[in-house]
């Protein structure tokens, strides 16, 4: 029995401290911080583990420069704060970076002005970071030449953090943190009907997949549903301060454009941030920013050619960038927490920051907005909630994140150059192989080192340019819940964020894939991939 059929029995056979309802990022962060300080808990997702906003981000953790605009100083000064909490604390996946920002003459600041305030974040970020410089145009062109600076009137540089891999990969180390310390976790499963009867939450719930009924039972629920929070709290008829409105966030990834493995920032033709972001041998580039109804996007025509023509017009290419160029696209909504019953005209203005909303009576939390920056204060903020609901947490003080030691790692670079890992097998990435495996796994990534031992052969890439090798595919069999072909290609890894649909499907060692991740089920999902691959080009 795998994985995830053993947690489906699971979810059934006791009476939970606590039901998350939602596994992106605030749902991950809950189920890590809680059931490592001893509360048993249950996870459950209607889709995929960050399968929507958690997976559609810039891959930037950020202090929130843009806030200073809107004098939102106290907002700012705890992002930084969190960033830098969130580098120290995984130095291995989230790192400086540097944003290249060029103005354009006739922008609403003066070059200089702007770059005051990249000294205010500076300080503000407690000179973690190396420092801002100012750039003239011409400086500017020095140093990345693919930017057009004709009619610049200057910029500078400033750093951030972004992470490694991709956000969804992030945010499932969380997911697999809780299951290590015996969280009962599921993905596709749905809450469908809750009732709160003899202090005690009967959450009525189906498996996706069969559409077979679940019954689970918990003290207390948390709605960590992002975009969906408004539409479970209607299920449990949880009335709340906060409600959400939906920023539209499309980002287009391309083949490498720069030079320099640096954040190039601009501002877009409608005045809002813009960004080219790299992504190894690829790059990111967007985003839009339009109010939308819906927590269920699509790009549209639209959308893409705003993408375009900012890029080209922003960039000196040897032939302007079209569809024809486009390997793969990003779409979510970023879910933007508004208190009462307002829609909030001046949406653009909102922040990303989080609120929890606190049903004492029935000890329901609510989480809406937040971005992945703030998850370490969401997770403590979370358990300091549970715990004031007469729940004492048995390990108040147990730190639930957080990289391995530098002893640990130290011990898994030892084995691996015992067997000379970064030798064995040609990675398309100046990166050694021992370091991303580590990034990726922490110390799991011994159990992938054991793999190869026993058979070199693990050590092989199973598909061309993926980056990915044999024994990693196997580990992510046994310990990822991997339930649909797309939970590799597009979530656990980022594949399909990297190659076409088209050079996917056509890898000869894609069937070999499907076989070790499903076994006897390989064709069926393989073909449940081709469809969904076929509605999502039809769309």
């Amino acid at each position: 029995m795998n994985l995830r059929a053993t947690n489906l029995q699971l979810l059934s056979q006791q009476t939970f401290d606590v039901l998350i309802v939602g596994a992106g990022i605030n749902g991950a962060v809950s189920a890590a911080a809680l059931s490592k300080k001893g509360l048993s808990v249950a996870v459950i997702d209607k889709g995929d583990f960050a399968g929507e906003t958690s997976s559609h981000s810039s891959n930037l953790a950020w202090g929130g420069i843009k806030y200073l605009e809107s004098h939102e100083y106290f907002l700012v000064n705890k992002l930084c704060k969190s960033r830098n909490h969130l580098m120290q604390s995984y130095p291995s996946t989230v790192q400086e970076i540097r944003f290249l920002t060029t103005l354009q003459k006739g922008f609403r600041f003066p070059a200089l002005f702007v770059y005051m305030g990249t000294l205010l974040y500076w300080m503000m970020g407690r000179f973690f970071t190396r420092f801002p410089e100012f750039l003239s145009a011409n400086a500017i062109t020095a140093r990345e030449p693919v930017i057009d600076t004709s009619n610049a009137q200057g910029g500078f540089e400033y750093s951030d953090a972004f992470l490694h891999d991709n956000d969804a990969r992030f945010v499932f180390n969380f997911i697999r943190g809780a299951m290590d310390n015996g969280a009962i976790v599921t993905n596709y499963v749905s809450a469908q009907q809750a009732d709160f009867t003899d202090d005690i939450w009967h959450v009525r719930a189906r498996d996706e997949l069969t559409q077979n009924p679940i019954q689970i039972k918990a003290k207390s629920v948390i709605n960590a549903c992002g975009p969906f929070a408004d539409i479970f709290n209607d299920t449990l008829k949880n009335h709340t301060q906060h409600h959400h409105v939906f920023s539209k966030g499309v980002h287009l990834i391309v083949n490498k454009l720069t030079t320099v493995d640096k954040v190039l920032a601009f501002f877009a033709s409608d005045g809002r941030l813009f960004f080219v972001i790299p992504m190894g041998q690829k790059t990111c580039i967007g985003t839009t920013d339009d109010k939308v109804s819906t927590p269920k996007p699509v790009v549209t025509d639209e959308d893409r050619q705003f993408i375009l023509d900012n890029v080209n017009a922003l960039l000196n290419l040897e032939q302007p960038l079209t569809m024809q160029d486009v390997i793969s696209e990003r779409c979510g909504v970023r879910p933007l927490a508004v208190k009462g019953d307002s829609n909030n005209s001046d949406w653009v203005q909102l922040s990303r920051k989080h609120a929890i909303d606190i049903n004492a009576e029935k000890r329901i939390v609510s989480i809406f907005g937040g971005k992945l920056t703030d998850c370490i204060n969401v997770g403590n903020e979370i358990a300091e909630t549970i715990s004031s609901f007469n729940m004492p947490l048995p390990f108040p003080q147990a730190k639930w994140y957080g990289e391995s030691s530098h002893a640990h790692k130290q011990t898994f670079l030892d084995r691996a150059a015992l067997i000379k890992l970064d030798d064995l097998t040609p990675i398309y990435s100046s990166e050694p192989l021992s370091e991303r495996l580590w990034r990726r796994y922490d110390i799991n990534a011994l159990q992938i080192i054991d793999e190869i031992q026993r058979d070199p052969k693990q050590a092989e890439q199973l598909m061309h340019n993926a980056e990915y090798l044999r024994a990693e595919l196997h580990y992510a069999a046994r310990r990822e819940m991997i339930t649909k072909l797309d939970d590799f290609l597009r979530r656990r890894s980022k594949i399909a964020m990297v190659l076409n649909s088209e050079d996917i499907l056509s890898s000869p060692g894609l069937v070999e894939a499907c076989e070790i991740l499903f076994g006897e089920q390989a064709q069926s999902k393989l073909d449940e991939y081709k469809a969904y691959v076929n509605r999502t080009q039809a769309l």
